[in-house]
């Protein structure tokens, strides 16, 4: 995640212990949990090398996404799952080849109506001999793409939902700013954005869903959602005239889909403690705050679905 963030808000939140219940004591009735963790560990292993663009690592990782999206149940677009393209570094002049990977969820109703589900697969790769493996950024919302179209696929939703791991986000949103522009299906069928990023791990146990501040008519489906115990879900991070607030609304991909006027909401945490460090590991995500995570995120995707048509049409006016 590209975030800059308040150093003083850390200082506010307070200490709890990350270690939660054990991974094998993990159950849910919306999601498949120990797949979920499985994921994330594979994701986020040393053999990811970081997952930074130009290695073979990122490669790796790609490799398995697409593995992944086919078990899952996730459809190709046309021929193939890749979006290919070129990007560069800040600061740097020289081409690389990123690619994201796309597939969808085909909606019973309208089928060639659309919700868009993003997370970036990329993080930093290594920096003086440590690997940066980005548990958090964003393994855990790469992760929760595939439970999301496993989850679709054995409950067909009204309208397709596109699922999307975007590349090359930490350099500049570069994949969510290629997809856009090029998107696999007409720019007018897409209606809105749900973007997953950081959301395993936090110190308050709480997640928010951010956008509401500039698509206020989708307030109301957040909050219906039933509470889930395991974790504090909040809306806010996303008001531009807040003095000393954190406005996360440029922080990740769905900036991209703000940019080209498609309404987001963006879950994410406050996870300033390991955000861009080495310490970003497997072993100290919160297992049971992130199925959580994922089954919140469910149940908005399941609530947008349903009103996707009364959210186009708040969307044009």
């Amino acid at each position: 995640m590209v975030r800059i963030f308040i150093v003083a808000a850390a200082l506010l939140l307070s200490s709890v212990n990350l270690a939660q219940a054990p991974t094998a004591a993990l159950r849910s009735n919306v999601i498949d949990a120990p797949q979920l963790l499985r994921d994330l560990q594979i994701l986020s292993a040393d053999d990811m090398q970081g997952r930074k663009p130009g290695t073979a690592g990122h490669l790796k990782a790609r490799a398995y996404i697409l593995d992944r999206f086919r078990q899952s149940g996730i459809a190709p677009v046309g021929d193939s799952y890749l979006r290919p393209f070129t990007f560069s570094f800040r600061g740097s002049s020289a081409a690389l080849e990123g690619a994201n990977v796309a597939g969808y969820v085909k909606g019973r109703v309208r089928p060639d109506r659309f919700l868009v589900v993003t997370a970036h697969y990329d993080h930093v790769g290594v920096i003086n001999g440590q690997v940066f493996n980005g548990a958090d950024d964003n393994a855990s919302g790469t992760a929760a793409l595939f439970a999301v179209g496993k989850y679709f696929q054995e409950h067909p939703p009204d309208n397709s939902i596109l699922i999307v791991a975007l590349d090359a986000e930490e350099s500049g949103i570069n994949g969510g700013r290629e997809f856009v522009r090029a998107p696999p299906v007409s720019g007018s069928a897409m209606v809105m954005n749900v973007n997953l990023d950081m959301i395993c791990r936090d110190k308050s146990s709480v997640l928010y869903a951010v956008g509401t501040y500039h698509y206020p008519y989708l307030r109301p489906y957040l909050e219906k959602l039933a509470p889930r115990p395991a974790l504090k879900f909040l809306l806010g991070h996303d008001r531009p005239d807040e003095v000393g607030a954190d406005d996360w609304t440029d922080d990740s991909d769905h900036i991209a889909f703000h940019r080209a006027g498609i309404p987001f909401i963006y879950f994410g945490t406050e996870d300033y403690d390991y955000h861009h460090k080495a310490n970003d590991e497997y072993e100290s995500i919160m297992p049971a705050f992130y199925v959580g995570a994922v089954e919140t995120i469910i149940d908005a995707i399941r609530e947008f679905d349903k009103n996707l048509e009364d959210i186009q049409r708040a969307a044009a006016r």
